[in-house]
């Protein structure tokens, strides 16, 4: 797979390091290293266990909402795809002063480092 710039005519949220590029659901790296490194966000729904990471994750994709409304962001797409059954996509969205978007919400506390050997607990 070869990496590129990804252009969207639509681009929403649908979790503190998910995104929806015209219907394509995309996950944020944070300029990690696909299945290596990246962030992770508080699960949203009935994928949380706990109130807690609810309330988190509602927070979290309340302010990549925000930061997806600046203008001129670039989206970079690491060639890579998620192991997950719809094949997410791995990218970097970068605002117009070249700041990642998921390390943003790393820098502000909305995410957390992630590496495939451990989860998260949003709980504790």
């Amino acid at each position: 797979m070869i990496a590129g710039l990804i252009i969207c005519a639509s681009l929403t949220v649908v979790d503190g390091d998910t995104v929806k590029c015209d219907g394509q659901n995309m996950r944020l790296l944070g300029e990690g290293v696909p299945f290596v490194s990246g962030i992770d966000t508080p699960e949203i729904g009935s994928h949380a266990r706990c109130m807690k990471e609810r309330r988190l994750a509602l927070i979290a994709k309340a302010r990549l909402k925000e930061l997806l409304a600046e203008k001129g962001l670039r989206i970079e797409w690491s060639g890579a795809v998620d192991k997950t059954p719809t094949h997410r996509p791995l990218i970097n969205i970068y605002r117009s002063n070249d700041e990642e978007i998921g390390k943003t919400l790393l820098q502000e506390g909305h995410a957390r480092t992630w590496s495939p050997k451990r989860r998260n607990d949003w709980c504790a």
